[in-house]
């Protein structure tokens, strides 16, 4: 699903507790040991989680159809 409007996108994060900004980025979060040696592993608030990156590009944000409004 693209999402091109920083305000659908502002309230799909709001709504969701497993996503999160990172400058212009969201970044989807799910808390799992196999963070530790995963690639995709990032410590957030002491917990290891795995990480999934959308950047947004010239369309909009790319996210999963799961966070459609």
């Amino acid at each position: 699903m693209i999402v091109n409007s920083l305000e659908v996108m502002e309230r799909i994060v709001a709504k969701n507790y497993n996503l999160i900004w990172d400058g212009w980025t969201v970044v989807e979060t799910k808390h799992s040991d196999l963070a530790r040696t995963s690639p995709s592993g990032v410590r957030i608030k002491n917990k290891w989680c795995l990480a999934k990156y959308f950047v947004p590009d010239r369309n909009g944000w790319d996210i999963p159809n799961k966070y459609k409004e």
